[in-house]
């Protein structure tokens, strides 16, 4: 019958060595923690209670926001967003999702202790006792501003190109015009004004024949002053300032109507505007701009153009029943007019918003400040 082995404490010691040979070779304590996240700089790593207040605070921290620990630790960490996202409050609703989700990720623009805003990554993560119950959030911040300017400057190069690209483009258009057209009317002006030249230089007393060289002297000249009218409306139409944006828009809309066969509605339910010439040219441009992407890509066979006023914006919209797209195609190529759009509007204080997905047609919605558009207030 076997007999039990006493037991070894030197082999048991050894099996538990060889158990956890994977393992730290020791326990990382809470001192050692702190320790490791205060030494990092280039992230502001800090804790939140279960309501939002600073608990904890880093040198890196301290570094991105500019608060000292004793300056922050017991504050709300509300301090660190913007009035708009204040105002909305985007604070409580962050905390609210990483309470439901365990973790968040945001990227927006945050303030610093001296009030200058940073673009920021933001994570904010839950943390929970082992019975699940919410102790409080680890949150994470990474200062992006100077990757945010890259792609500004990069997205800045790129349309300063395709801008210097369809400047080439309209005067390669426009020299086409000069002659193929306007220059090939000049010649055959010429040449009738030489004819009836020659007959009344041959003193002939043939009216009828004056008369017919003189009236297609007369349709020349009227071809060509239509000419030069389309030519100079597509550089600005003088309608614009003659008439106004309202006329200079349903002008614009006849134009692509005949040229391209397209049902196009203009709705102006914001009344006579008394635009700045800046603003109303933005506009006309933010509406040619629109027809000529639907002319190019949408595949539309209407579209619909509404202008509004509320008490402080005028309100445009742009709607088409075309393939649509998807919304952000990686700043590619055909992205630029839209990009231009954008740049447009930005200029003028107001806001943009493109709408789309394939098979749904694309539809634009642009905000301008009243304040900042109208005649009187320049």
């Amino acid at each position: 019958m076997p007999v039990d082995q006493p037991d070894d404490p030197s082999s048991s010691r050894r099996a538990n060595d060889a158990s956890s040979s994977n393992a730290f070779p020791f326990e990382i304590s809470d001192v050692h923690f702190r320790m490791l996240v205060d030494a990092v700089q280039d992230y502001a790593i800090f804790m939140l209670d279960r309501l939002g207040h600073v608990v904890s605070w880093n040198r890196g921290a301290q570094s991105i926001k500019g608060y000292t620990a004793g300056e922050i630790v017991g504050q709300h960490f509300s301090v660190f967003y913007t009035p708009e996202d204040i105002a909305i409050r985007k604070p409580e609703t962050e905390l609210a999702l990483a309470e439901a989700e365990d973790r968040i990720e945001d990227e927006g623009w945050r303030v610093r202790q001296d009030g200058s805003q940073f673009w920021a990554n933001v994570t904010i993560t839950a943390i929970r006792a082992p019975d699940g119950a919410l102790q409080g959030f680890a949150k994470v911040t990474r200062d992006m501003t100077d990757r945010l300017r890259l792609i500004d400057l990069q997205h800045t190069r790129a349309l300063s190109a395709h801008v210097q690209s369809a400047r080439e483009e309209e005067r390669a258009r426009i020299a086409r015009e000069l002659h193929d057209d306007l220059g090939q009317q000049l010649i055959a002006l010429k040449m009738d004004v030489a004819m009836l030249d020659r007959v009344l230089s041959h003193g002939t007393d043939d009216s009828r024949l004056s008369k017919s060289r003189t009236h297609l002297v007369q349709d020349k000249i009227d071809s060509i002053i239509a000419a030069t009218r389309r030519l100079a409306g597509g550089l600005r139409p003088s309608m614009l300032d003659d008439l106004g944006l309202e006329a200079a828009i349903e002008w614009l809309a006849g134009e692509f109507r005949g040229r391209y066969q397209l049902v196009i509605s203009v709705n102006n339910l914001a009344g006579p505007l008394d635009l700045s010439a800046t603003a109303a040219t933005a506009v006309f441009r933010l509406v040619q701009e629109a027809l000529n992407n639907v002319t190019r890509h949408a595949q539309a066979t209407w579209v619909r153009i509404e202008m509004r006023l509320t008490h402080d914006h005028l309100q445009l919209d742009i709607e088409d029943n075309g393939k649509g797209t998807t919304i952000d195609r990686n700043r590619s190529k055909d992205s630029f007019g839209l990009l231009g759009m954008q740049e447009r509007v930005h200029e003028l204080q107001g806001r943009i918003a493109f709408e789309s997905a394939p098979s749904d047609g694309f539809r634009i919605h642009v905000e301008l400040p009243l304040d900042v558009v109208n005649r009187k207030t320049q």
